[in-house]
């Protein structure tokens, strides 16, 4: 658990028929910060499982050596990447769309970013009945301008607003692998009869910045006329690109 309410300042803005919230940082708490969300990136990037595997078979040295290898060395794959793991875990901790995959754990290399929809999470409703989506987009800069925004918002607008068939795929081969056959079968029905529709869809456009990019979110979001509702939800770190490097450091155990 990321654990945003120890270590952020809430705010909610006025925002017509939708919600944009920023979370920023409070500096007093932003070791603690560090050290909670780098406790949670390992697991972003390899399973339980695995780890298990290899610490009871080679050891703690292996174990670390096989997480240090996993993560990225790039500063932009970084800063993309813990994005990612902060929308997933916000998502998980404050949404009710708690279901679905850590896609890091597929990259084909650890200094390349993923395509298709950065996140895509779940919720199938009162007995498994009523599977609903959200489709997220996540940017991260140390400092968001208007142009990132649009570029973010034209993603989530694409596929005619919902998510793409490919993506859904590919959680669905996922969690059939793990073994979550009740989202893997509610998916299956989705993409190979009726797809999905509209009602059942919610986009967040999700930041990781130095800068307040409130009033960019609230200009943007006030030009969206479609029917899907919209989260719009900034986090804020003045120091990003410290923060960035300190997480991964602690991450790798440097």
């Amino acid at each position: 658990m990321t654990k945003f309410n120890e270590w952020c300042i809430e705010k909610e803005t006025p925002a017509t028929d939708h919600r944009l919230r920023l979370l920023t940082v409070d500096p007093a708490k932003e070791a603690h910060a560090v050290k909670v969300v780098a406790k949670s990136v390992p697991d972003h990037y390899t399973s339980p499982d695995r780890v298990a595997s290899l610490l009871a078979r080679l050891g703690r040295i292996e174990v670390a050596r096989h997480i240090e290898q996993k993560l990225p060395t790039k500063i932009a794959i970084k800063s993309g990447d813990l994005g990612e793991i902060l929308c997933t875990a916000y998502l998980r901790e404050a949404t009710p769309f708690k279901l679905g995959i850590k896609r890091l754990r597929w990259k084909d290399h650890r200094n390349m970013a993923m395509r298709g929809d950065d996140v895509l999470a779940f919720s199938l409703g009162t007995n498994g009945k009523g599977l609903k989506v959200l489709k997220a987009e996540v940017k991260s800069r140390a400092a968001l301008p208007t142009a990132v925004i649009q570029e973010a918002r034209k993603a989530l607008s694409g596929d005619g607003e919902l998510p793409s068939a490919h993506a859904v795929a590919f959680v669905a081969d996922r969690l059939g692998e793990a073994g979550d056959m009740e989202l893997m079968n509610a998916l299956d029905d989705v993409l190979l009869k009726d797809g999905f529709k509209l009602r059942q869809v919610t986009h967040m456009l999700f930041t990781f910045s130095g800068n307040d990019p409130t009033n960019l979110l609230r200009a943007n979001l006030e030009t969206y006329a479609g029917v899907v509702p919209q989260h719009y939800v900034a986090l804020r770190v003045k120091s990003h690109q410290a923060f960035i490097k300190a997480v991964f450091q602690a991450a790798a155990g440097v």
